[in-house]
């Protein structure tokens, strides 16, 4: 019997993993932990989603950029609300408070390259049936729109002068989306949504500063993955951002900010099977 044409054909190799990881926020001796597990280290070829924030409010901003930039195209990044921080205050457009721990970041001989890779990352990432966002995808827009006014922000970001941007993306912004607003407010509402959103009412307007945990929302409002979608539900939205509400993981939206800045673990998801691994105080110990 004649070989069949295909008989010489390798087998395909199984496609490469991705595992999404929660908010690092500066706390590189808890990714170190969390890359070093075995079903993570195990599988070299693995890629990483990281949901932003990456600095801030821990100890290592400056390592942490470095150890994520190494990954080189095995990570793919989206920018939260303390990435935009710290390039507001390197911009000179924020003061740092008592809760920043950036000057690691900023007077690092290398900080200028750390913040250029850094304001080159941007607000939102799609893969099939994923998307990856820091705080939520507003629920009034779709997949396309939100891709598009993304852009905006980012061609900012990632222009010579962008530290004169920045004082326009810095600042209060409406609660309301309005695609007739002015420019300034627009924008300003598109990096609020993106990296700041949390809990909306029910005519899908932002309500900022809203941390509770779940089952204690203030009235009127509900969080904005429970408001009718524009995206649709064959997308799954992984997120973080929101440490009070914690590991949350269904078939439309997976949060992963298991608060590991104020002591808890580190999380990543394996985006194929939905499993989990997470670096734990005693991971870290086993580190050091």
């Amino acid at each position: 019997m004649p070989d069949s044409p295909l008989s010489g054909l390798a087998p395909k190799p199984p496609e490469s993993a991705v595992w999404a990881i929660g908010d690092v926020h500066g706390c590189c001796q808890s990714l170190d932990a969390l890359l070093a597990s075995p079903e993570i280290a195990g599988d070299p070829g693995c890629r990483f989603w990281f949901v932003g924030d990456l600095v801030n409010r821990g100890p290592s901003s400056a390592e942490t950029l470095r150890r994520i930039m190494a990954l080189g195209e095995r990570a793919t990044v989206v920018l939260g609300n303390h990435d935009l921080r710290a390039l507001a205050i390197a911009a000179g457009c924020l003061r740092p408070d008592s809760r920043d721990t950036l000057d690691d970041l900023l007077d690092a001989p290398d900080a200028d390259i750390l913040l250029d890779w850094l304001r080159a990352q941007p607000l939102m990432h799609v893969s099939g049936r994923h998307v990856m966002v820091h705080a939520g995808l507003y629920p009034k827009w779709d997949v396309p729109q939100a891709l598009r006014l993304a852009g905006q922000v980012e061609s900012l970001l990632r222009d010579s002068d962008w530290r004169r941007h920045m004082r326009t993306l810095t600042g209060p912004a409406p609660l309301a989306w309005n695609a007739k607003m002015d420019t300034q407010r627009r924008l300003r509402f598109i990096v609020s949504a993106f990296t700041r959103m949390r809990l909306c009412t029910r005519a899908a307007a932002l309500a900022p500063g809203a941390k509770t945990a779940p089952g204690s929302w203030p009235r009127e409002t509900v969080p904005w993955y429970d408001l009718p979608r524009q995206a649709g539900e064959d997308k799954t939205i992984v997120f973080g951002h929101w440490a009070t509400l914690g590991l949350l993981v269904r078939t439309d939206v997976v949060c992963l900010d298991t608060a590991c800045v104020t002591g808890g673990p580190l999380t990543a998801y394996r985006l194929s099977d939905r499993k989990l691994v997470q670096a734990t105080r005693e991971a870290l110990a086993q580190v050091a």
